[in-house]
């Protein structure tokens, strides 16, 4: 029979190894104790397993009324800038509206600015005109005076001399005077006039600028001298009939 190793006389001689396997038995005692405390129906897993997350419970009807919600937004935005971008349009029309009736606003005046100035401008040269142009005494003197004068301008040559000299022969001064009894009168075209011209011949030298009338004084002169000039050389060479 194997000796009682826990008996008095061998205490002293427990090893190292024995002391360890004692430690071994009591843990294991304990561990049964404590697997005797737990339930039969409970789990047995430990509790360093990763616990299962719970589900998540969603409606489509929600993201439906996300998406919608989205929608609505961007339709709203789409609305809004073409409304920003309408009222731009519109402004820039009013502006352009504006500004092309103030130029058309300036333009006309302008234009009348421009009517007025010009007729200033015409109204000043018809004074200068005017007060440039001589004046002639309605008599014998300003007769010739103003005839010489419209002679000059078309190279008609005479003198004051030689026309008054055949005036007061011809018809003593009388614009009105006429000739009823010569050759030309009994041939139907009686003299006329300070010069005592025939109509063909008035007709024929008549000098522009003057009246067509033969009775006019400055319009019989201007006519009886382009005549004499073109037949005499210049009404200072007529010293009778002609």
């Amino acid at each position: 029979m194997p000796k009682n190793i826990f008996s008095r006389g061998h205490s002293r001689t427990l090893t190292r190894h024995h002391k360890i396997a004692m430690a071994g038995v009591a843990t294991l005692g304990a561990a049964a104790i404590g697997l005797s405390a737990v339930p039969s129906d409970a789990s047995t897993k430990t509790t360093t397993e990763a616990a299962q997350p719970a589900a998540v419970a969603f409606s489509t009807e929600q993201i439906k009324d996300v998406k919608a919600s989205v929608t609505d937004q961007m339709a709203g935005a789409s609305l809004k800038a073409e409304q920003i971008a309408a009222k731009k349009k519109a402004d820039a029309a009013a502006a352009a509206k504006k500004k092309a009736a103030a130029e058309a606003a300036k333009k006309k005046a302008e234009a009348a600015r421009k009517a007025k100035e010009a007729a200033s401008r015409d109204a000043k040269r018809a004074q200068v005109k005017k007060a440039a142009a001589k004046s002639y005494p309605n008599n014998l003197d300003g007769w010739i005076r103003e005839s010489l004068d419209v002679m000059k301008k078309h190279g008609i040559p005479g003198s004051y001399d030689g026309i008054k000299r055949n005036i007061i022969r011809e018809s003593s001064g009388n614009p009105k005077a006429i000739n009823n009894w010569d050759i030309n009168a009994i041939n139907g075209v009686p003299s006329k006039g300070l010069l005592q011209v025939i109509p063909p011949t008035f007709k024929a030298y008549h000098v522009p600028g003057t009246s067509w009338d033969i009775y006019d004084p400055v319009a019989n002169i201007t006519a009886a001298c382009n005549y004499a000039a073109d037949r005499y050389g210049s009404m200072d060479n007529v010293f009778g009939a002609y």
